[in-house]
């Protein structure tokens, strides 16, 4: 019968059209259950104004870096940077030219040149940080990332508004090597008390699997 074929069809591009979400439903399934990442770690030291990235408890390289200039703490409202344990809960940016400017983290269209007069804002690539004790449990909600910034040259001293901050070319590298779930501990001691590795030569020894070498 005629309208017997027509449900038939309806029926069948129905169908299609629910075959061709599958895909994407399942990917978006497999990425929302992807493992964290417990091989590597970060430690920042305000103290030394450094960050170290470990893998597996092995020093991969050590980044300048810039924390707040206003100091350290988590208060609702504040820019300071938190102290503490945390973890890596989001990244932002992936494949942007070195430079790409951010706003509320979405790419503005504009890209900004290292060191440009004038001109501070986040760039590059955005790791967002979660707090995981009482004391930083309000970091979430700061907006504390770790960020790329064109004011290179104040890299190594504190000077920024709460997060940390670092050359685009060293957050492209930390950016492609940690993913999400990865811990972040951020600390006010000199980096060789937080990291014990690095007063020992099993980190710089050949048998250290790490890529990079410290810096």
């Amino acid at each position: 019968m005629p309208g017997a074929r027509g449900t038939g069809h309806k029926l069948d591009d129905r169908t299609i059209r629910v075959c061709h979400w599958i895909p994407l439903v399942v990917a978006l399934f497999i990425a929302s259950c992807a493992a964290p990442d417990t091989r590597h770690q970060i430690v920042v030291s305000a103290r030394d104004q450094k960050l170290a990235l470990l893998d597996r408890g092995n020093v991969m390289a050590i980044y300048p870096v810039s924390t707040s200039k206003f100091g350290l703490g988590d208060s609702r409202g504040s820019r300071f940077t938190p102290l503490g344990k945390l973890q890596i809960a989001e990244k932002i940016g992936g494949n942007a030219p070195p430079g790409t400017v951010f706003k509320s983290r979405r790419r503005t269209g504009e890209i900004v040149s290292a060191n440009s007069p004038g001109r501070d804002p986040i760039v590059t690539r955005i790791i967002w940080l979660r707090g995981l004790e009482a004391q930083n449990a309000n970091a979430f909600g700061r907006d504390i990332y770790i960020h790329g910034t064109p004011e290179e040259w104040k890299i190594g001293s504190p000077a920024s508004y709460g997060c940390i901050r670092m050359r685009s070319s060293d957050i492209i590298q930390l950016y492609d090597i940690v993913g999400i779930g990865a811990a972040v501990t951020i600390v006010n001691v000199p980096l060789a008390t937080a990291v014990p590795g690095l007063v020992t030569a099993h980190s710089m020894s050949a048998a250290n699997p790490a890529p990079f070498v410290m810096r």
